[in-house]
């Protein structure tokens, strides 16, 4: 007698739960091999590619993970040394008064100033680079502040973002210089006295999101990065007048909320800005051409190899150092992109430089090196193009969803770390969130096809409350 075959509802159930399966397996096997020394593995900070070892240590401001005033042991903030040939030099950590380390700058003495946040405000402070210890700290009232620079020898130059203000319920985001000696603001500039009120789609508690500021031409002027507004700008200290501007609000081809915009300058004192374009998971470099335009020079990335980069230096060299944040690294590439230096650096690191070059850009710029266009980042040893979100993006490319899909891309792995646990990789995590899907769409299913079941079911229950 022939068997019959199920109903073929019940081999879509099969094969859903399979599939199911089949992508939790991974993320199940990495939580059963998770052992007692995990912390230190999914913490650890180590070399990659070493192609040219540097001339002089690295320190790297590592942001950290915290979300809602939770953070987590396995996602330090911390400051870090790496020595020339990827060796981890000393590591900094301050659990009690930074939830998050943002910009660090070497100091002309060999310190480092140091610029972190807490629940109350941010700390910014000279440290010791040999000993670890503080030589001077300034606690300041300010939100989430991500850089701060010596502007002379008693002020400092303040980005000053998320300055939400309740009496006109409106933004005072601003830049200041900061008196130290009588703690006093002596100079600030707003956002809304230059920008309409509608830039970014209204006044919000983040409105400009200022992430930077760097004292250039000969400190007659301050270049700013509000991130949210997609462009830099210059801003003339003695007139309050915007002089520069690079980008424009939801201009994304420019760029797209970007992050530590330096100044250089050509031979030829053309202005030029290099800066980490972090939402096109790129590096670029604008130089201003002989009709005052700004004009695309050179840029490297995509998201197929960088992830949210938040900082970009020129070394002497030539070569040009990156903070790939979502990568969890910093590298240092050639003019043609390739990786000669890397180190890597759980959890979200925010700013790197190198020791001796200043605490800016201090190399040529690729015009003066006779080098344009856009290069792909390549050579890690850590095996990038196998990350989930870089293999999507490399899949997609010369196809008619390149454009979606690499934005998608892109998204995913900028989003998906912050979530992640520290003990799966991409593909296992890709894999949970696969499953849930599948396991939402099963469930939408099902309710639909026994919604007059269900509906009967919750009309009994109605009738015997009442």
């Amino acid at each position: 007698m022939q068997r019959s075959l199920p109903p073929r509802r019940w081999l879509v159930r099969g094969v859903a739960l399979l599939l199911v399966l089949s992508l939790l397996a991974p993320a199940a096997g990495a939580a059963l091999s998770i052992g007692e020394s995990s912390d230190d593995a999914v913490s650890q900070l180590e070399a990659g590619t070493m192609e040219t070892p540097a001339n002089n240590a690295t320190v790297i401001g590592i942001q950290g993970y915290h979300f809602q005033g939770q953070g987590n042991a396995k996602k330090p903030a911390r400051v870090v040394s790496v020595g020339g040939n990827g060796t981890t030099q000393w590591v900094y950590e301050d659990a009690l008064s930074a939830r998050w380390f943002y910009d660090v700058d070497p100091l002309p003495n060999g310190n480092l100033l140091v610029v972190s946040t807490n629940p109350d405000g941010t700390t910014v402070y000279e440290l010791n680079r040999d000993n670890r210890e503080r030589v001077w700290q300034e606690t300041l009232p300010y939100h989430d502040t991500h850089d701060i620079d010596v502007y002379n020898d008693t002020h400092l130059a303040i980005a000053n973002m998320r300055n939400w203000n309740e009496s006109c319920g409106c933004s005072d985001d601003r830049v200041v210089l900061y008196d130290r000696e009588d703690g006093e603001v002596d100079w600030e500039w707003k956002f809304r006295n230059h920008y309409p009120n509608s830039t970014d789609g209204g006044f919000a508690e983040d409105w400009s999101h200022v992430n930077d500021v760097e004292v250039i031409r000969n400190g007659t002027e301050l270049l700013l990065s509000p991130r949210n507004f997609d462009q830099v700008i210059a801003v003339n200290i003695e007139s309050g007048e915007i002089t520069e501007r690079l980008g424009a609000d939801g201009d994304h081809s420019t760029l797209y909320e970007q992050h530590n915009p330096d100044w250089l300058t050509t031979e030829a004192g053309d202005p030029t800005i290099l800066v980490a374009d972090s939402e096109n998971d790129r590096v670029i470099e604008y130089t201003k051409n002989e009709d005052g335009e700004w004009e695309h020079v050179w840029s490297a990335g995509s998201s197929a190899s960088l992830s949210w980069p938040r900082d970009a230096d020129r070394l002497p060299n030539g070569n040009t150092l990156i903070t790939d944040s979502m990568n969890h690294r910093v590298i240092e590439i050639t003019p043609q992109g390739e990786i000669v230096w890397e180190y890597f650096a759980t959890w979200g690191p925010y700013d790197a430089e190198r020791i001796g070059t200043g605490d800016e850009s201090s190399g040529p710029t690729m015009r003066d090196q006779g080098v344009s266009g856009h290069k792909t980042v390549y050579g890690s040893a850590g095996g990038l193009s196998s990350t989930f979100s870089s293999w999507l993006a490399a899949t997609a490319q010369g196809t008619v969803v390149e454009a979606p899909v690499t934005e998608f891309a892109g998204l995913w792995g900028r989003l998906a770390p912050w979530f992640q646990p520290v003990w799966m990789d991409s593909w296992e995590f890709a894999g949970v969130a696969g499953a849930l899907l599948i396991l939402l769409g099963w469930g939408v299913a099902e309710a639909v096809r026994e919604r007059d079941r269900l509906l009967d079911g919750a009309r009994s229950l109605t009738e015997r409350a009442v």
